[in-house]
């Protein structure tokens, strides 16, 4: 028996690392590795056929430069972001053909260069890749000297290797144009899934919330991401007529996911309530768990179906399921205890968020299964576009970040001196190869110290580990040809696994690097040296400057993160309360108003965790600011336990106590945003004791005072018990967190 279990888990894990294998060999990392592999090897071949061997590297090199903005998104966005990092590359290039000075007048002009460069990171994420392009021309050019081209030459046949390389894109991309849709939507499954997962652990009793909670925040940061990207690709995208029809059928899954993502954070009651009703009736917990597990599973194996329809898991098991659970909470309002009651109205709303998300998942699968356009309701253009955040280019930015208040601005001005004094060391002890200092320091100072920091040491280990392997292989074998092959192999892992596992990435790096100098240079052990030697010296370079040159502590920024996440969450609110009162479709600023409220606190939730990677003394009031975290994603909940209720069922008319109550917390939430401004200084009385009365006495929490009426209430009457259960909850939930936050945002000193 004990071989068979041991043979079933071996058989598992060789499954899972099998289907991780075909994922990854599936996926644009992949498939865009090769890309560059191809785009770099044809003109080397070509050229030493036909020895025009200083042409050929200089296609190579455009071709490789200009590929780090093919990332993620549209292609037209990722069309023009390569178009850009042409024309930054062959203008780096035409300068760089120029710098041969004397090393005291060189550095401040390369200090100046590498400035500039990485100012342009100011214009966001796409500009921030397009910089990274300009920076490796420039650290480049001075590995390479053009002996029989002219400098305008040698920018020339760099620019046209960066379109050499945009060709290539160009027809990957008409070959498997739904590639990079179907390799996010299904990342967007499998995080789904995982959200509902921890969801369902989260209601057992004896789990670690705290830790639960804080891979909630975690993986809620990477789906909304991914979100972004998809609304990108889905909504901004030139839709040719043969891809409309499918656009548009993903675009409604993406948006089940979005809807998914919101009743997956919605809870009914707080959890402590949940708590005592659970520890009351434990029978319910397994059988919830199972119901989001299932739901979990559901989701991973739409993942895996990808676009094949036979694929696509049935519903029974989720169904069964459901229609347990569904007679299990009937049968509790049954009983003739009026607590009871109360706990089959809280068990039954939260039963109804789990029913639409049920339906959610049907929904996917119908849309999947190729279903006929004309019963598919689609979403307007004109609507969809308003969701697409867009990129400030204004030349204005460049000014207003011209200051030491932004990280960018620090970040530039910071690279350059580390820049400086790298090739300053590289030049005076007379290193083999001083850029590889300054290749290190690019690749690895980010604006962040925690980034910087992990991937300062990602990058010596993974160094150390290539540096190692090409060792031995060395020894092994002295074959070019082998040389060759390796080099390009592991050019095309480091490329693949850049975004995925750094240091695995930096180890394919370091043997790509050794085996392509092997070819040329018989030294390769002395080449190996200078490589880990050089890293060594540009990790500890990108360390000091982060802990000394303009830090940018993450607890300078944070409160405006909160302050931000705070005034989306008010915003929902507000649209929330004037959806309750009006009633009727949805409007688009409603969705928008949601839509920047989970953004907004997925931003808050990175920031935070740039802080937790700071230095322990530059992470000033980090328990209470979590706490005021934690507390913003609880009200994110509580909000999308209101919204989904109001979305999905009919609600009675909105009374007078509803709109005081929405008001107070209204203000709490104004009054944490003035404190986060600095606008007050607790000179303004707030009137928390009046408020916290009218909770008390003119909304007062749910009760049954007809002790017979579990038995008697009539349906139409049930469901308004429900609507009043929850509504109530929900507010009382709404106005004590605001208030923990108010009394947290009074005590907390920013500065």
């Amino acid at each position: 028996m004990q071989l068979n279990h041991q043979d079933l888990n071996l058989t598992k894990t060789i499954s899972t690392n099998f289907k991780e294998l075909i994922q990854f060999l599936k996926s644009t990392s992949f498939s865009k590795a090769i890309i560059v592999g191809i785009a770099l090897s044809l003109p080397i071949i070509i050229g030493v056929q036909f020895g025009f061997m200083e042409i050929a590297i200089a296609l190579s090199f455009g071709a490789f430069w200009s590929s780090p903005s093919d990332v993620s998104g549209s292609f037209r966005h990722k069309t023009y972001g390569i178009l850009y990092s042409i024309a930054l590359i062959v203008i780096v290039s035409f300068i760089g053909g120029y710098l041969d000075f004397d090393t005291w007048f060189l550095l401040p002009v390369l200090g100046v260069l590498t400035f500039a460069i990485s100012y342009i990171a100011v214009f966001g994420f796409r500009a921030s890749l397009i910089s990274f392009s300009g920076l490796l021309a420039l650290v480049l050019s001075f590995a390479h000297e053009a002996e029989r081209l002219e400098t305008y030459e040698y920018a020339f046949f760099v620019g046209l290797g960066g379109l050499w390389y945009l060709v290539l894109a160009t027809i990957w991309h008409k070959i498997n144009p739904k590639g990079q849709t179907e390799e996010l939507l299904t990342q967007t499954y499998q995080q789904t899934a995982e959200f509902l997962e921890i969801r369902g652990k989260l209601i057992g009793p004896n789990s670690d919330r705290e830790q639960l909670q804080s891979k909630l925040l975690a993986l809620q940061g990477e789906i909304n991401d991914n979100h972004e990207t998809l609304r990108e690709i889905l909504i901004s995208s030139r839709k040719s007529s043969g891809r409309s029809a499918y656009n548009n059928k993903r675009l409604l899954v993406f948006v089940q996911l979005v809807d998914m993502l919101e009743m997956g954070l919605a809870n009914p009651v707080n959890y402590n309530k949940m708590d005592v009703l659970l520890s009351n009736h434990p029978e319910f917990v397994q059988s919830f768990q199972n119901l989001l597990f299932e739901m979990s599973r559901q989701l991973l194996l739409i993942s895996e179906a990808g676009q094949n329809v036979r694929k696509i898991p049935k519903n029974d098991t989720l169904i069964n399921c459901f229609k347990k659970l569904k007679k299990n909470v009937s049968e509790l309002k049954s009983s003739s205890k009026t607590e009871d009651y109360e706990g089959f109205l809280m068990l039954q709303n939260l039963l109804e968020y789990q029913e639409n998300q049920i339906e959610k998942i049907q929904k996917i699968k119908w849309l999947l299964a190729n279903p006929n356009p004309r019963d598919i309701k689609f979403i307007k253009k004109e609507v969809a576009r308003r969701f697409v955040t867009t990129q400030d280019y204004n030349p204005a930015l460049l000014i207003r970040n011209f200051s030491f208040k932004s990280a960018i601005f620090k970040h530039a001005l910071r690279l350059a001196v580390a820049v400086m004094v790298g090739y300053g060391i590289g030049v005076y002890f007379d290193f083999q190869n001083p850029y590889w200092i300054l290749l290190t320091l690019i690749v690895i100072m980010r604006p962040s110290y925690g980034l910087t920091k992990s991937r300062s040491k990602e990058r010596i280990i993974g160094t150390l580990i290539g540096g190692a392997i090409a060792t031995a292989i060395v020894f092994i074998t002295q074959n070019t040809y082998v040389f060759a092959i390796l080099g390009l192999g592991s050019l095309v892992m480091a490329l693949s696994m850049l975004q995925k596992n750094y240091k695995t990435a930096a180890t394919f790096i370091t043997l790509s690097v050794v085996f392509i100098y092997a070819i040329i240079r018989p030294d390769v052990l002395t080449v190996i040296q200078f490589r880990i030697i050089d890293t060594l010296i540009g990790a500890g370079i990108s360390t000091v400057a982060m802990l000394f040159l303009w830090p940018a502590w993450e607890f300078m920024d944070i409160k405006s993160s909160i302050k931000k996440s705070v005034a989306a969450n008010r915003v929902f609110l507000l649209e929330i309360i004037d959806q309750y009162q009006k009633k009727g479709e949805l409007p688009t600023t409603f969705k928008l108003s949601r839509k920047n409220a989970f953004l907004e606190m997925s931003n808050l939730s990175a920031a935070f965790q740039r802080m937790s990677q700071d230095p322990k003394s530059k992470q000033k009031n980090l328990g209470k600011i979590y706490e005021l975290v934690v507390l913003n994603h609880t009200l994110l909940s509580s909000l999308a336990s209101l919204s989904t209720y109001i979305q999905n069922n009919p609600t009675t008319e909105a009374s007078s106590r509803f709109t005081t109550a929405g008001k107070h917390i209204d203000e709490n939430l104004e009054h944490i945003l003035s404190f986060l401004q600095q606008e007050e200084n607790g000179s303004r009385e707030i009137d928390v004791e009046n408020k916290n009365e009218f909770f008390k006495q003119e909304l007062p929490k749910f009760t049954l005072e007809n002790h017979d009426l579990p038995t008697s209430v009539h349906p139409k009457l049930e469901r308004q018990f429900q609507e009043a259960h929850l509504v109530r909850e929900q507010l009382h939930w709404l106005f004590s967190i605001s208030k923990k936050m108010l009394q947290i945002s009074e005590r907390v000193n920013f500065a």
